[in-house]
């Protein structure tokens, strides 16, 4: 029986050599240096390789003293050094601790047990030097430019000058997903440069273009290095050997970018710029040039430490490797031959930008949360929303009209689920997206559609200020809060869209809606701070300025009824088009031409907005000599008397209103402007 220990046996690599040693020795016994925090993931891994009985994880930490063993080790025949920091962008100090201060440690175990140390390198050891490196080649005097390239070179050395250890050195080259199914793990290496790739793939395919001469690199896929690895492990003696796990010839980036064009549908490279490399170089050691370059590379999300170290200077010999692996049939792949692997497994699984892409229908398949859903507005959404294919995620506070409301929709329309949640209560909203989260994974778009409206003059609200307060709780910190929630979430999917349904008083700014229109502006102006700030991240908002809508809040007032309005359906084609095109607005005619008058007339506006004032006057609920004057969306019911923001622009839009029916009707059918 064999027995090894492994570290770094979790990880992308290390799982799938402990995999192959099990397979190919059915009485091989494995440890498997892990942290506390990983152990679940080691047992459900050693269940799926069907070794429960077979793989044991041994309790440490790779950067602690000693391995920060809890118990003491078992002997070991061989230890297979795989655990390190791989990641270019990690903290020098974290580099260091695993990678050169795990590596003694591990020395210190493989001394004691008298077993081979396997030890895991990596080409970035020969760091800046020119020409061929070869298997036995260490220390050339190479210049090694970062921390990851200065702690393997480091671990290496005491690897190779530690007295009485047995040890084999394996340097693979950049390692890449596997072969035959694309998977990989995480953004790494030439991982980094797809999405420009995949932005290249809007120009016409046959467009030829020439790039930069960017050198060479060398990529590997996971496969052959686990291959190559555990076939040379299981070979006798080659003590103090080193491997090269890499592609046998150097691959040009032209090389490199066409294979990988090729299967995003972009166009491929005619050849290099000339004279390319070199200008790059120079140019390169002038004062603030760096510091452009890396800016340029961050706009592209390719890390300023990453670019520079995916081309090599040296040409790695790696003949005596592969006499080793002749005769077990183990050959690198040709990258050409798998890239449309990678870029699918990419695109699928890894692609940052994967959630915002359309397949279908616009809303097909897209999770839609909509609050005051359960009447009026809210509910005409879902149900436009749900008939094209989205998931609603219908919220609000009456659990029995939200019940009611969203089996009416899974009756008529297609896939919704009810949430009772208070938009108000901090608790309640943070409990809600826990669980919508739980539920769905992710949220796409929210329409924040629940609001409340006071109409009172300011002078009737002088001892009323718990009016201003109720009016912001829902329209504005209500809302906030919802996307405060939501918006890290979105932002690790790199996808999300608000819909905030304003409204025109926010434009016409009419009289006794003081405490509404402040608190509908105060929700635009976030907004548009708000998606200039997230606008990389794909958060994207749109203000609906909806103009008036018949629904239960205007039913009492008997005004209304001869005024062409909207309907609950017309105004939730509205959110549909902000949900579909993610205009940074949408307005009305009549709310761009009354602000239109405000930008030219302010002074006409205002003596207009002045006499509608007096000649509607104010309500006896604003009079506080009945219940206050409450609409809310939220449950589409009104309260007490209310009227319309528009109803004080009459003056203004008179022409408008006088129009005959035909033509109002089609006027109110006019969807606005689209910004």
């Amino acid at each position: 029986m064999v027995s090894y220990i492994v570290t770094g046996g979790t990880g992308f690599l290390g799982r799938r050599v402990v995999a192959q040693l099990l397979e190919r020795d059915p009485e091989a016994v494995v440890h498997v240096l892990t942290r506390e925090a990983s152990l679940a993931k080691l047992r459900e891994l050693a269940d799926g390789w069907g070794a429960g009985d077979r793989v044991f994880p041994l309790v440490g930490d790779l950067a602690q003293p000693g391995l920060g063993l809890q118990d003491e080790p078992p002997r070991a025949d061989h230890i297979i050094h795989l655990g390190a920091v791989y990641d270019m962008t990690a903290d020098a100090e974290v580099t260091y601790a695993a990678n050169v201060q795990g590596t003694r440690s591990v020395i210190e175990l493989a001394r004691e047990f008298d077993a081979v140390l396997h030890h895991v390198s990596s080409v970035a050891v020969a760091g800046d030097h020119k020409g061929k490196f070869f298997e036995d080649d260490f220390d050339l005097g190479q210049g090694l430019h970062s921390p990851y390239h200065r702690t393997k070179f480091e671990a290496e050395k005491m690897v190779r000058e530690a007295a009485g250890l047995r040890w084999r050195v394996y340097r693979p080259a950049i390692v890449v997903g596997d072969s035959r199914t694309g998977e990989m793990d995480k953004i790494d290496g030439p991982y980094y440069f797809f999405p420009a790739i995949a932005g290249l793939a809007a120009l016409p395919s046959e467009l030829p273009i020439p790039i930069p001469d960017l050198g060479a690199t060398n990529i590997v896929p996971v496969d052959y290095v686990v291959d190559a690895m555990v076939e040379l492990i299981g070979k006798p003696g080659l003590i103090g050997r080193t491997f090269h796990l890499t592609n046998p010839e150097p691959q040009p980036f032209t090389e490199v970018y066409n294979a990988l064009a090729r299967a995003a549908g972009a166009p491929t490279a005619i050849g290099t710029v000339p004279g390319s490399h070199t200008a790059l170089n120079a140019l390169g050691g002038l004062p603030g040039v760096p510091a452009v370059r890396d800016f340029l590379l961050e706009r592209f999300g390719i890390p300023a430490e990453v670019a520079p170290h995916t081309s090599f200077e040296s040409t790695f010999v790696s003949e005596s490797t592969r006499a080793q692996l002749r005769g077990a049939g183990i050959e690198v792949p040709a990258f050409e031959d798998y890239a449309a692997t990678l870029w699918k497994y990419w695109r699928a699984n890894l692609d940052p930008d994967r959630a915002r892409r359309i397949e279908g229908g616009r809303l097909e398949g897209r999770i839609v949360l909509i609050t005051g859903a359960s009447t009026g507005i809210g509910l005409a959404t879902a149900h436009a929303v749900a008939k094209r294919g989205a998931t609603v995620l219908m919220v609000a506070r009456t659990e029995e009209d939200l019940n009611a409301a969203a089996a009416q929709v899974r009756a008529e329309s297609g896939a919704a689920q009810p949430y009772i949640c208070d938009i108000t209560d901090e608790k309640s909203v943070e409990l809600l997206v826990k669980q919508v989260l739980a539920d769905h994974g992710h949220v796409d778009y929210v329409v924040n559609n629940a609001g409340r409206s006071i109409r009172r003059s300011v002078l009737n609200s002088t001892d009323r200020m718990h009016d201003f307060e109720r009016t912001m709780a829902v329209n504005y910190f209500g809302a906030v809060r919802l996307i405060l929630a939501l918006l890290p979430s979105m932002r690790e999917r790199r996808f999300g869209h608000f819909v905030n349904i304003s409204s025109i008083a926010v434009q016409t700014k009419v009289p006794r809606f003081a405490a509404y229109v402040a608190s509908k502006s105060a929700l635009d102006n976030f907004s548009e701070i708000a998606a200039v700030e997230n606008a990389d991240a794909g958060i994207t908002f749109t203000s609906v300025r909806m103009p008036l809508v018949r629904t239960a809040m205007i039913a009492p007032t008997d005004l209304y009824k001869s005024i062409p309005v909207h309907s609950p359906d017309q105004a939730a084609d509205i959110v549909v088009r902000a949900l579909e095109h993610r205009p940074n607005r949408i307005d009305t005619p009549i709310g761009t031409f009354a602000q239109l008058v405000d930008t030219v007339m302010p002074s006409v506006k205002r003596a207009i907005l002045h006499q509608g004032f007096r000649m509607f006057g104010e309500s006896k609920a604003a009079r506080n000599s009945a219940p206050v004057a409450v609409v809310t969306a939220e449950t589409g019911t009104e309260k007490a008397e209310s009227r319309s923001p528009l109803l004080a622009l009459a003056p203004i839009v008179q022409p408008l209103m006088g129009l005959p029916a035909p033509a109002a009707r089609f006027t109110n059918r006019i969807p606005g402007l689209h910004w």
